[in-house]
């Protein structure tokens, strides 16, 4: 199967619509159609704009999860002690392929995010506001409703907007990643960790956040804490926006008040009544199981207390005619391919991670299985990013879900089921453009020819390993484009000729898509303000 979603699936909503009204009216809200919609928006000052935002208990959306208020404070205070401007980032930048939620507001109703960023910016005194994208859809969306408020990156200008680029990779959207590609830099984690709030864009204060937190925003500024908290349970009050996707009869991005059984949310995509697993909060998320989809609700807490978490709103059902590790597996091997390669829990330890899975689900008994925990135990918290955490995580939850198949496997040698496929990885030939994107290629051997030297082991460990047999054991990844000379010289010092590099079978390696063409086209730190 392996259908990609696509960039805008099905929209619905569960009770009334706040962040996707009108869009029963038209394909994508230009500024006039939003401001028929949802009416004009009057500056708020900055103080009041922290309030309003603690009122409303409003969080990143993007998967942190982090108080908006704070972040807000935050950079606020980092300005006015150092005494430069900030700069207020949108991060659009969905790179994982089970969430489009960014995506559809970006392509809908770009201006009620800028509407929030731009709050923002009045509040902080911000000169420049950069949007960051990873498609085609989104980048001409954003730069179409850029030029119809007659903002631009023109000198002169009291703000300053831009779009930035980013490729559609996981590790593209990690905060660092997207601040260092808004400076000109590859769009990959630094390596070193640093607040944001402190030194972002070009070493000023940074407000980043993701695309819906800033809707959410403009939506509590127009409508108010009190109406805002009508929908919704207590603690996390609004709506939030989840992408279902997996075993489902229709692909979709809901917006639904938090509160809503959840079971309820999977009926409405039409998911299996009696799903064997549901991995909650995508690909650096946790699985749960039916019993536990009967229990919970739509919400962080709810989430949480049955083993789940909302994360960046992706829910994936899967249902009881496929093998759950056998999907699992897909996962963690595109998840090894997303590795940064900077650091040696993302680039060594997740390909170890993803072919111990291989070797328990191809019967490699307890020894494989409890070689894989010790492989996943060691990236834990160990990475320059979360990718390899998050990664853990998933790699930990599904061992743990699916006791019964992993015993199957295990002891009996399979569990007699076929892998179909059924959770969304991006197409092969998918947009790249940085420096460790698979390339379309893979290590193959020639087993007449092999004779166990281990050179290539040693060469490249990240792609190869010696088996428990004493013969390699190749990565079932795309070979990283950062990695291909390592690649490149195992197969030339290969003593018995046998191993060589050969096109993945419906790769290839894709070129960057085209970019569109641009269209033509008073502020304070946080205190008094105006309104």
């Amino acid at each position: 199967m392996n259908a990609p979603l696509p960039d805008v699936p099905e929209v619905r909503v569960v009770g009334l619509p706040q962040l996707t009204q009108g869009f029963d009216l038209v394909e994508r809200l230009d500024l006039s159609m939003h401001l028929k919609v949802h009416g004009p928006l009057e500056p708020i000052a900055g103080e009041r704009l922290a309030a309003l935002a603690e009122e409303i208990s409003l969080r990143g959306r993007g998967g942190a999860g982090f108080p908006f208020a704070r972040k807000l404070r935050a950079v606020a205070e980092a300005a006015i002690r150092r005494g430069v401007r900030p700069v207020v980032v949108v991060n659009g930048s969905e790179g994982e392929p089970a969430c489009r939620k960014d995506t559809v507001l970006l392509n809908r109703a770009p201006h009620l995010i800028l509407d929030g960023a731009l709050l923002a910016a009045e509040a902080l005194g911000a000169r420049t506001l950069v949007v960051a994208v990873t498609r085609n859809s989104t980048e001409i969306s954003v730069r179409a409703a850029l030029a119809e408020r007659g903002l631009s990156d023109r000198r002169g200008q009291p703000l300053r907007a831009r779009v930035v680029r980013t490729p559609e990779r996981m590790v593209s959207g990690e905060a660092s990643a997207v601040i260092r590609a808004v400076g000109g830099g590859p769009a990959l984690p630094p390596g070193r960790r640093e607040r944001a709030s402190e030194s972002g864009v070009g070493g000023a204060p940074t407000l980043l956040s993701n695309a819906e937190t800033f809707a959410q925003l403009a939506v509590a500024a127009r409508i108010g804490p009190h109406r805002y908290a009508n929908a919704g349970v207590d603690g996390e009050p609004g709506t939030v926006l989840l992408t279902l996707s997996g075993a489902v009869a229709r692909p979709m991005v809901v917006e639904v008040p938090t509160g809503v059984p959840l079971r309820y949310v999977l009926q409405l995509a039409g998911a299996p009544p009696l799903p064997q697993g549901v991995l909650t909060g995508g690909y650096h998320g946790n699985w749960i199981d039916a019993a536990a989809v009967h229990e919970a609700v739509v919400s962080k807490a709810s989430l949480a207390a049955v083993g789940g978490s909302l994360g960046a709103g992706a829910i994936l059902p899967i249902g009881p005619e496929t093998c759950p590790l056998g999907e699992a597996l897909r996962v963690a091997n595109w998840l090894a391919a997303e590795t940064a390669g900077q650091c040696g829990p993302c680039r060594l330890g997740l390909p170890a991670a993803a072919g111990g899975l291989s070797d328990v689900l191809n019967g490699g008994g307890p020894a494989a299985l409890e070689a894989l925990r010790e492989v996943v135990g060691a990236v834990k918290g160990r990475g320059a990013c979360k990718h390899p955490d998050g990664s853990a995580r998933f790699f930990s939850s599904s061992l743990s879900a699916f006791t019964d198949d992993l015993a199957a496997h295990v002891l009996d040698g399979g569990c007699g089921r076929p892998t179909t496929g059924v959770l969304p990885l991006p197409a092969p030939g998918y947009e790249e453009a940085e420096e460790s994107i698979p390339t379309g290629e893979r290590l193959a051997v020639d087993w007449t020819l092999c004779q166990g030297h281990g050179l290539c082991a040693d060469i490249a460990p990240e792609l190869i390993r010696m088996g428990a047999d004493g013969f390699p054991v190749l990565s079932d990844t795309s070979v990283p484009t950062h990695l291909r000379g390592r690649a490149q010289r195992a197969v030339r010092r290969c003593p018995a000729l046998a191993l060589r590099l050969e096109q993945a079978a419906g790769g290839g390696s894709a070129r960057p898509a085209e970019r569109p063409a641009l269209p033509a086209a008073s502020r304070k730190a946080l205190g008094p303000g105006r309104g």
